[in-house]
């Protein structure tokens, strides 16, 4: 009687984990509700999808999209009499019972599909699930088989059929990193649930009883035995004819592999953000991005997104020839003094700041002879180069591989929806596999004469039109800096001046300095830099009388960006956003990301500094002026933009605005002491605007994009000011303008004497 009465107490001593001693049984929420890790997507706004997140990368799908040829091998294979049973197949397990007492392991396992469900949904052979007496050999495997008897009783009073079947196969690890039959479809055979072939679907099932020694990849003849084993139980089932099956197991394994990272899709520098993004929000919000198959809906446009990798590619493919072809004639490397020179032992000093010299020095600390022969020791490394990927594998060691990269411009590039603050395309690189710092918002440099409209912004917000005058003149601009009287005398590029009383739409077109720096003396340096931060510079900037010509901070593409887009949103700053919703796992909207925008300057101010942008084509010596080479002027298109050159022509930068987008350039070397010498090769409007002229050619061309050519909307108030009076010259006149020399400001202030760029 007490064995009878334990055998029928067992059960229930189990399910409720008496004493901690049998480990916890799935609740009934996890029952109704089984939780499986399944990858997080992310999607571009037009639907494509633009990668996945995971740890085990799971796609479920509806049972209507799976194939009954994958449902037949399954059953044939694993649990003959499915359809039978309710969870626990008698027949089969008192054989499996039969085999182990006679020590025949040909007689197979007892598990049901329903039980191997229950192990995969709720793992219960590991974790939380094994109690005290979980440890214990031979006893832990008569318990986890116990909840898996009970668990899948319980799993088949809660669900049909085809639904377990649909759970099964969404749960189960195939290899390569495939969880579920979707995953698993498009790993070995590029193709999906509901397309695949007979011979693909017994091999895809053979794959469950073990994953690893079946994988065809790696074990191809062991896959094929298995895979015609699953053949011959479908005929047996009578699922195949005879003469089907022995057809199907004449035909080799015809793979189409490709294995996806935990991170998949393709590597790009916006991934890279919104990832830190989605990993803060989640750690808020209690989500895990790797598991609960989040959808995730960004603002970038794929076909944007394909124009400006393009037009980066083409223009950066070019620019790097002539940059090549201009230190080889000059027989030296780039990195070069503000003199020209080049800077002795710049890679050894450069090398000691990277993350693999310092574990190198580390693992050879006190040994210098070891450290030296590891830096110069050479070793095939696959490289970047503007030929792709072939033919990119070089001998090098690592002070090799440094100067190599150190030779090459990058560029970033980003373009946002001044309306919504949607960012459509983010270009940070040249190549993310190659270059992972991001020249978009992590890199920060001197904006040049890209930050001049800060000063005319704070001009005309202050009293002062587009049409007032300030002469073209040699100037002495008088300031205290730490109680000491200073002085500066700012050059134009030319170091000539024209004595023209130029108004100012006129001055900042042509990015004439001496006009800029006294503008900014009359309204107050400190002050420009409070409007460059209200319209949506983040960065830090010193209020120095050189602040107009770029030198008071360094500053991103994404801060300039943003500060433009407040012109063309009639003077509200809308914050960028990257990502417009999260749904979670079953399509519901968890998290609703709407823009986000404060007026910070007036409609009247911000469409006459869109007004003034618009100089830089219709001023006659406008820097924009190279545009006109560009299909950019059908259906009277208007194109606002400023160039922008740093000292020793270290960054070129270009800033574009159109009545729907803004865009900004930047062009460089890693450091600022690599860089052309002169204006010819190293100015904004010959290293960053042909970018935006060749990507602006892209959009408008792309019919399936809702970007026409045409004219800035008229003001929605009255201009009070006097705006209309552009200076009569030849339209396409072209001149040398954007560029700059600068010695360091800060030097200067410091030794007694004034310093400031003379930018454009």
């Amino acid at each position: 009687m007490i064995g009878v009465g334990v055998f029928l107490l067992y059960p229930i001593l189990v399910s409720t984990n008496f004493l901690f001693l049998f480990g916890k049984s799935p609740s009934l929420e996890e029952l109704e509700d089984p939780k499986v890790e399944q990858a997080s997507e992310l999607y571009s706004s037009d639907g494509v999808l633009m990668g996945t997140y995971f740890r085990e990368n799971r796609s479920p799908v509806a049972y209507s999209k799976i194939s009954p040829l994958l449902i037949k091998a399954l059953i044939a294979t694993e649990d003959v009499r499915f359809y039978e049973h309710s969870g626990i197949d008698a027949t089969a397990l008192a054989r499996a019972v039969a085999g182990v007492l006679s020590g025949d392991t040909r007689s197979g396992g007892g598990s049901t599909i329903t039980q191997q469900l229950a192990k995969n949904l709720y793992k219960t052979r590991r974790g939380e699930t094994r109690g005290g007496l979980g440890h214990i050999p031979g006893v832990s495997t008569i318990i986890s088989k116990t909840k898996e008897w009970l668990t899948a009783v319980e799993l088949e009073k809660r669900y049909t059929k085809e639904e377990i079947l649909r759970m099964y196969l969404n749960t189960v690890e195939y290899g390569s990193n495939a969880y579920g039959i979707k995953v698993a479809a498009k790993t070995f055979f590029s193709t999906s649930p509901d397309s695949v072939a007979p011979q693909e679907a017994a091999m895809l099932v053979g794959l469950l009883n073990n994953p690893t020694a079946f994988n065809p990849r790696f074990h191809p003849e062991a896959a094929l035995k298995r895979r015609n084993l699953v053949l011959t139980r479908m005929e047996q089932a009578g699922f195949l004819q005879p003469a089907a099956a022995d057809s199907l197991q004449k035909l080799p394994i015809a793979l189409q592999y490709h294995v996806e990272r935990h991170i998949d899709g393709p590597p790009t520098y916006f991934r890279g953000a919104i990832s830190q993004a989605l990993n803060t929000w989640c750690e808020q919000n209690g989500y895990d991005l790797y598991r609960d198959g989040l959808r995730v809906y960004t603002t970038i446009d794929s076909r944007m997104q394909e124009h400006a990798e393009y037009a980066v590619e083409k223009h950066m493919k070019n620019l790097q020839r002539r940059f090549d072809t201009f230190w080889r004639n000059r027989n030296q490397n780039p990195w070069v003094n503000e003199k020209g020179k080049e800077i002795p032992d710049f890679i050894e000093t450069q090398m000691k700041r990277t993350q693999q010299y310092k574990m190198l020095a580390a693992e050879f600390k006190g040994q210098p002879a070891r450290l030296d022969s590891a830096l110069h020791a050479k070793r095939p490394m696959k490289v970047f180069t503007w030929k792709g990927d072939k033919d990119t594998t070089l001998l090098l060691s690592p002070l090799d591989s440094l100067a190599y990269y150190k030779h090459f411009l990058q560029a970033g590039m980003m373009t946002m929806d001044p309306f919504t603050g949607q960012i459509k395309a983010w270009v940070g690189g040249l190549d993310y596999r190659f270059f992972q710092y991001d020249h978009v918002k992590q890199g920060k440099r001197q904006a040049g004469s890209t930050f001049k409209p800060f000063v005319y912004l704070t001009a005309i917000d202050n009293g002062y039109t587009p049409c007032d005058r300030i002469r073209d003149e040699r100037v002495t601009i008088k300031y205290v800096e730490d109680g000491k009287p200073m002085e500066w005398q700012p050059d134009n590029v030319t170091r000539s001046y024209t004595g023209t009383n130029m108004t100012l739409r006129h001055a900042m077109a042509r990015s004439v300095n001496s006009v800029t720096a006294q503008l900014t003396e009359l309204v107050g340096w400190d002050k420009v830099a409070e409007y460059a931060h209200k319209v949506g510079i983040r960065s830090k900037l010193l209020g120095v009388p050189s602040i107009g010509l770029g030198s008071g901070g360094d500053v991103s593409v994404y801060e300039m960006v943003n500060a433009y887009s407040t012109f063309v949103n009639q003077g509200f700053r809308s914050e960028p956003r990257l990502i417009t919703r999260i749904e979670d796992r079953n399509g519901n909207v968890i998290a609703q990301f709407d823009p986000r925008q404060k007026r910070v300057i007036s409609a009247e101010t911000a469409w006459l500094m869109t007004y003034m942008l618009r100089g830089g084509m219709e001023e006659p010596g406008g820097t924009s002026q190279a545009l006109w080479d560009y299909e950019l002027w059908k259906n009277n298109n208007q194109i606002g933009g400023k160039t922008g050159t740093t000292s020793n022509y270290s960054d070129g930068w270009y800033m574009g605005v159109t009545k729907d987008l803004v865009t900004g350039v930047w062009v460089g070397g890693e450091d600022r002491s690599i860089h052309f010498l002169h204006s010819e090769q190293g100015e904004g409007g010959r290293m960053a605007l042909p970018i935006f002229g060749l990507y602006m050619e892209k959009v408008y061309q792309d019919k399936e994009l809702d970007y026409k050519m045409g004219p800035f909307p008229k003001p929605t108030v009255k201009i009070n000011k006097k705006y209309q009076c552009v200076t009569e010259a030849p339209r396409r006149q072209r001149e040398a303008v954007d560029s700059l020399r600068i010695d360091n400001l800060l030097d200067q202030i410091n030794s007694g004497r004034s310093s400031v760029p003379d930018s454009l």
